[in-house]
């Protein structure tokens, strides 16, 4: 069996002994980090190696951005997929057990929702377009993992409140309907929904605007695992989570970890 969990970390440095204790916890093979904050030769690799994950590959930059696939088993290299038109440390990929996974920190995307008046917006949808066209001419039986902070919450019950959030970013409709296109393109399952259906509300981030985040409860399903056709039929069933009580340590990220099993 294979644990692969995603997780926005928000600055590993900060967070490395959370990390230790997450690993621990839920028995993590493979972890897609985001927003690592750091470059390369600044990661705390010594800490990983402590926790039982050596096995590293890392896309760092200074201060922003950033991510990192740590893994307890070996890793080879992965096709790399060049989607980020700015140039940031967006997308990082291994190959593991056979399984190639692709981790992906995909741009926010700024507060208004339009490509014309906001490049931030129009970043946001020209990653998913180019990387739309990637999967689109990728062999769908290829064992993969879609991995990451994607910044969008596709269905009415990945967002507190549809109605509200149809109109902010990370939910309009055009950003649904984008994310849509990169999943249809490759066939891909999206686990943790397949898994807990709808009408179940789902989240795995939290504004740190709240000061009690279960009590505000405005969370947005951000964070996803997707696998391709040919390694679905690999997923474990019932295996899918949101660690939401990690958003409950002291000084947390404001995403908490998913986590998938593969029978690989």
């Amino acid at each position: 069996m294979l644990r692969i969990a995603t997780w926005n970390i928000n600055s590993v440095r900060l967070r490395v002994d959370q990390v230790a204790r997450f690993v621990a916890e839920s028995g993590t093979d493979v972890l897609c980090l985001q927003e690592i904050k750091c470059l390369e030769d600044q990661f705390p690799r010594a800490a990983f190696e402590a926790m039982g994950l050596p096995h590293l590959k890392i896309g760092g930059q200074k201060g922003w951005h950033g991510v990192a696939i740590a893994s307890r088993k070996p890793i080879g290299e992965a096709p790399r997929l060049d989607v980020c038109r700015e140039g940031h440390a967006r997308c990082v990929a291994v190959m593991v057990e056979g399984v190639e996974i692709q981790n992906f920190y995909i741009p926010a995307g700024g507060d208004t929702p339009d490509r014309k008046l906001n490049p931030k917006f129009d970043h946001k949808l020209d990653f998913y377009e180019r990387l739309t066209a990637e999967m689109a001419v990728r062999d769908r039986q290829r064992p993969l993992v879609l991995a990451g902070d994607f910044n969008i919450a596709p269905g009415e019950n990945d967002v507190w409140n549809h109605r509200y959030m149809s109109k902010i970013v990370s939910h309009t409709p055009l950003e649904v309907e984008t994310l849509r296109r990169l999943q249809a393109a490759g066939g891909f399952a999206d686990v943790v929904r397949d898994q807990i259906p709808e009408p179940t509300k789902l989240a795995s981030w939290w504004s740190y605007r709240a000061a009690d985040f279960r009590k505000s409860n405005r969370g947005l399903r951000l964070d996803h695992l997707w696998t391709s056709p040919g390694l679905t039929p690999a997923v474990v069933p019932a295996s899918a989570r949101i660690h939401d009580t990690v958003r409950e340590w002291t000084q947390p990220s404001d995403h908490a970890p998913v986590t998938m099993d593969l029978d690989v």
